[in-house]
């Protein structure tokens, strides 16, 4: 592990289909229970019936309390009501921040693509004077992050990453970082991504969903795409003696991370599977572990023809195994195919997940988290048991 300065995870705050606590979300996951139904947040002419993973009923009000949310679009108050329990569970109260500085890493493919949208169709109808200043404001992509700095007075680094699907894990990476470098002591790191029409538009037009009222199969011979959902997932990440100072609680210890390109961007099978195998051995010397000492691992498989292939690959030929398949004395969760397909979200989701499992389960001493983008960014981060037992 790089640096002398240690990252621990004091909280989370997770918006999602499945719960809005990570023990709510795992033990939907555990009992089984899919988060994909049929749209009900957009009008879909035009499209297939999709099975999607939507926050229905979403209210950022009755989570916030009183407080102006007009200047904030839907994907800013997902990322707004993940921070505020974040902050809550990690015991990060207002007046703390007030003497600390806390920052912000946030990974999104989109952000607020709704938003753009819709300032774009108003002004190309009805003329740039009838366009919403507000909506202008929201429609670059870090619009998020800051809108979350702003409503929580988080004053440390406020950055934004975009690296497609695999933003959310490289989110916690970077900000592990910048921990480790010194340059920060307290870093809420995740994902966050929205459903609107025009994402379920694009990805449809790619071919790459599974089809009318099906579900995906993460891994399975019979998958034929992947089904989009939606969410934001947040955590609390420290350095470890600042966090011990104040008397936090440690949920995990992150352990290591890696990251790796692939520049045919999933075309090449044999270099996607390579591109898995070099993150996640990446993550793995950064933590100082052999791979025989990870207990479980979560993979970004959410049904994709080619991409969940490479993913096994990649995976197979880090861990013993038959060829080309993952091997089966190592744990594998594809939550995914419950889930749906969260973009930025996915990765951070999956942490907050894991976190659950480790905290069930001794057997769980290192546990590994993978994540793969449609571009061919991949991010892995490994996750200790905060007992000791996970050095």
């Amino acid at each position: 592990m790089s640096g002398d300065r240690r990252v621990v995870l004091t909280g989370a705050g997770v918006v999602s289909p499945l719960g809005d606590t990570g023990a709510a979300l795992h033990a939907a996951l555990l009992a089984g229970r899919s988060a994909l139904s049929p749209v009900t947040l957009f009008p879909t002419d035009g499209l297939p019936a999709f099975l999607v993973g939507e926050l229905a009923g979403f209210d950022a009000q009755a989570s916030l309390g009183e407080g102006n949310l007009r200047p904030l679009d839907r994907i800013s108050r997902m990322v707004v009501v993940a921070a505020e329990r974040a902050l809550t569970a990690s015991g990060f109260s207002r007046p703390l921040r007030a003497g600390r500085e806390v920052g912000l890493v946030l990974g999104t493919m989109l952000s607020g693509v709704r938003t753009i949208a819709e300032f774009d169709r108003r002004g190309l109808t009805r003329g740039p004077s009838y366009v919403s200043p507000l909506d202008f404001a929201n429609t670059v992509i870090n619009a998020a992050a800051g809108q979350t700095a702003i409503w929580h007075d988080l004053r440390g680094v406020n950055s934004t990453i975009a690296g497609s699907a695999a933003s959310g894990l490289q989110a916690i990476a970077s900000a592990v970082d910048l921990i480790r470098s010194g340059r920060a002591d307290a870093l809420l790191a995740g994902g966050a991504d929205e459903l609107c029409y025009e994402t379920l538009l694009g990805f449809a037009r790619t071919g790459r969903l599974c089809g009318a009222g099906v579900r995906p199969l993460p891994f399975d011979p019979r998958r034929s795409g992947f089904a989009l959902a939606e969410g934001a997932a947040l955590v609390m990440l420290e350095e470890a003696e600042s966090a011990a100072a104040r008397g936090a609680v440690v949920l995990a210890e992150v352990r290591g991370h890696g990251t790796a390109f692939d520049r045919s961007r999933g075309a090449d099978p044999a270099r996607a599977a390579r591109a898995v195998t070099r993150a996640l051995v990446a993550a793995l010397d950064d933590a100082g572990l052999q791979p025989e000492a990870i207990d479980a691992l979560s993979a970004a498989a959410n049904g994709s023809v080619l991409g969940d292939a490479a993913e096994a690959a990649g995976i197979a030929a880090v861990f013993p195994g038959r060829p080309g398949r993952p091997p089966k004395d190592l744990p594998i969760s594809a939550v995914k195919g419950l889930l749906g397909e969260a973009l930025g979200a996915g990765g951070a989701l999956q942490v907050i997940d894991l976190l659950e499992t480790m905290r069930e389960s001794v057997a769980v001493r290192h546990a590994l988290i993978d994540a793969m983008g449609f571009d061919g960014q991949h991010a892995a981060v490994v996750l200790a048991r905060p007992d000791g037992s996970g050095r």
